[in-house]
């Protein structure tokens, strides 16, 4: 019988660390957790994807989703693999947390931040992360320079994690056009393992 979680209710990242405590505690074959809100659904299945279960969600009622987790066959022991080339560019993390770059007119900051996304790519191979938090969000969700920038680094192999309590605050969960919705578990584990970290 599967394990449950009842997560309604809970505000990021609380969701994620109930399935990692209980999954450290137990690892349950089967695992069936609640979430109210779409953030918590995609973090949630995400996490579990991410350590060794195969997970689907189910939209319920119009604030419930139910996600169903079963435990693949990723925790019989692999072969060693090939230890990576060593890496002299690091990893660099952009965190953004405004829409705008700069303080002054909000009409020059969003042409700076257009910009500044465009010149990203100049980075290369040592830009690995860019986390958009709060006002940030809005920049995966509105049509524009910054969007279309976000757009063509994430096709490079960019990761563009986005605050999904932010996109919910902002009522734009639905409206984001690029990157992955992130909690804030993830956020702080991307800053830890950064060699560098930009914040204009």
């Amino acid at each position: 019988m599967a394990q449950q979680l009842d997560c309604r209710g809970l505000a990021c990242p609380e969701p994620v660390l109930r399935c990692r405590d209980l999954i450290r505690a137990q690892r349950p074959a089967a695992l069936t957790v609640l979430v109210d809100n779409v953030a918590a659904q995609e973090n949630v299945c995400r996490f579990l994807g991410r350590n060794g279960y195969a997970a689907a969600s189910e939209q319920q009622a119009e604030n419930l989703w139910e996600i169903r987790a079963t435990a693949t066959a990723q925790d019989a022991p692999a072969a060693p693999a090939a230890a990576p080339a060593p890496s002299r560019l690091g990893k660099t993390l952009v965190l953004i947390t405004t829409q705008t770059l700069g303080r002054g007119d909000d009409t020059l900051g969003e042409k700076l931040m257009g910009n500044f996304l465009a010149s990203l790519g100049e980075l290369g191979e040592s830009l690995w992360r860019i986390v958009l938090l709060n006002g940030g969000v809005k920049l995966a969700a509105a049509p524009g320079a910054a969007l279309d920038s976000l757009q063509k680094l994430e096709a490079a192999g960019v990761e563009i994690l986005v605050c999904g309590t932010c996109l919910q605050f902002y009522g734009l969960l639905d409206a984001r056009r690029v990157g992955q919705t992130t909690n804030m578990m993830d956020v702080v584990t991307s800053l830890a393992l950064a060699d560098k970290v930009i914040r204009p």
